[in-house]
């Protein structure tokens, strides 16, 4: 549904993405991930045709973007960061405008407008302008914008970013619930968004693509994978029960949250050895659990060597 080769965008001699290439297939939801500044915006742009790249291609449901132009906006809806609209519009006037835009008319173009009203629940600001919402009803508007034609494809680039924990739920649910019949690309510096909504990542940083994974498998890199984890009353008397599992290369120790980490050496499991020892030294434990990995220290390890190139857009 969605395919890049070797897409570039350059700006004189700065290179904004650098000849990047990957597919997303139908169903799937994909995380664009990277740091500020890593050339998240500068690529969905490109893929939604309001850039043209310096080189490469891009195709959107089949169609050529720059070739196409029109055939992939149809099968395609895009917020843009900032969720940007006509500000002195009101939410109605502005979804009247999209749908007449799209070629939404008649019966069926009101009855799709009031699904997506209903859908993201925008009864009690339709009469509003635009311009008086407050953050989160904006982006709320701008979503409703981009599915109103319901597309095949969706590029969401931020589509949370700055919204309150509430707003963000929302919109997370519905990504959720379109994900079945749609194929969507999200761009994001916020790692929680990966875990909710995402079932592959792609991390991006310098304009050039550097992991392209499952959360799981991503996580999976980390030095925490299949780590244990624990809290205890009595730091010290863990540590003692913990030195007599041979399979733990290292601890981790947090005093201020009466924290450790146990590391297993290469190819062990250790959660039932560790379990075992606390229990016959009679530690008392609040909480223990087996690390999946974290993803916050795969993003970092990933992107560290990128993190003195030029700042991209």
């Amino acid at each position: 549904m969605i395919e890049t080769r070797e897409l570039s965008k350059r700006y004189g001699q700065f290179t904004a993405v650098d000849a990047i290439s990957f597919k997303v297939e139908p169903g799937q939801v994909l995380g664009f991930l990277g740091p500020n500044g890593a050339g998240k915006s500068t690529t969905m742009k490109m893929l939604a045709g309001f850039l043209a790249p310096s080189a490469g291609s891009a195709t959107v449901a089949g169609f050529d973007v720059q070739a196409q132009p029109l055939l992939a906006k149809r099968a395609l809806g895009y917020l843009p960061e900032g969720a940007p609209s006509y500000g002195e519009m009101t939410v109605r006037e502005f979804l009247d405008f999209i749908a007449s835009v799209r070629g939404l008319a008649g019966d069926a173009g009101e009855r799709r407008i009031d699904e997506v009203i209903a859908r993201l629940h925008l009864e009690r600001v339709l009469e509003q302008p635009i311009d008086t919402l407050s953050k989160g009803f904006k982006r709320r508007v701008g979503l409703a914008g981009a599915i109103l034609h319901d597309p095949k494809v969706l590029i969401l680039d931020e589509p949370t970013d700055g919204l309150d924990p509430n707003q963000k739920q929302e919109v997370r649910s519905l990504i959720n619930s379109m994900a079945r019949d749609k194929t969507i690309i999200i761009s994001t510096h916020l790692l929680e968004e990966v875990h909710a909504v995402c079932t592959r990542a792609i991390i991006i940083a310098g304009g050039r693509i550097l992991a392209d994974a499952t959360p799981a498998e991503l996580e999976s890199r980390s030095r925490y994978h299949q780590a244990v984890s624990l809290t205890a009353t009595n730091l010290q008397q863990a540590k003692d029960a913990l030195a007599k599992v041979a399979d733990i290369a290292a601890l981790e120790v947090d005093p201020q949250d009466n924290r450790i980490t146990a590391f297993p050496k290469p190819g062990r499991q250790i959660f039932v050895a560790v379990s075992d020892a606390l229990k016959a030294d009679q530690v008392v434990v609040r909480e223990l659990a087996l690390e999946g990995g974290r993803l916050d220290e795969v993003f970092r390890s990933i992107t560290q060597g990128a993190a003195g190139a030029e700042v991209r857009t």
